[in-house]
């Protein structure tokens, strides 16, 4: 009797576990325009890659990488909507100085603080001390 009460605990337990796991759906009436405004946002993510890609810095940074513009091209149209829309939305949320400006900014605060006298890190700053 004891293996049935035993079997019988284990059994149970393992019932309210995955009835603790249950997750449950939402589901909601979308309309005709949220439909248009997404298909319109995905579409366009297409036309914005292609027109960053017309642009000439552009062109030249991705042939000095090795990369023809044609063929980045022919990339940019095998990318799904969401492909797209995706890649349009990190290009957009990048950093615009990226490492660069990260280096300027270290630098010039070093410069200001060794003018000032805390530090000395270059040797061509006098100290205002």
């Amino acid at each position: 009797m004891t293996l049935f009460k035993r079997l019988f605990s284990v059994l149970l337990a393992v019932c309210f576990a995955n009835g603790v796991m249950i997750q449950t759906a939402q589901a909601a009436l979308v309309s005709t325009e949220q439909v248009a405004r997404v298909a319109a946002t995905d579409a366009s993510a297409h036309q914005r890659l292609n027109d960053m890609l017309a642009r000439a810095d552009v062109q030249a940074e991705l042939e000095r990488l090795g990369l023809s513009p044609d063929l980045a091209k022919e990339r940019i149209a095998a990318l799904t909507d969401s492909e797209a829309a995706a890649l349009a939305q990190q290009i957009d949320s990048a950093p615009a100085g990226g490492i660069i400006g990260a280096i300027l900014l270290v630098f010039f605060v070093l410069l200001v603080t060794d003018i000032l006298g805390f530090t000395k890190v270059f040797p061509f700053t006098r100290s205002v001390r």
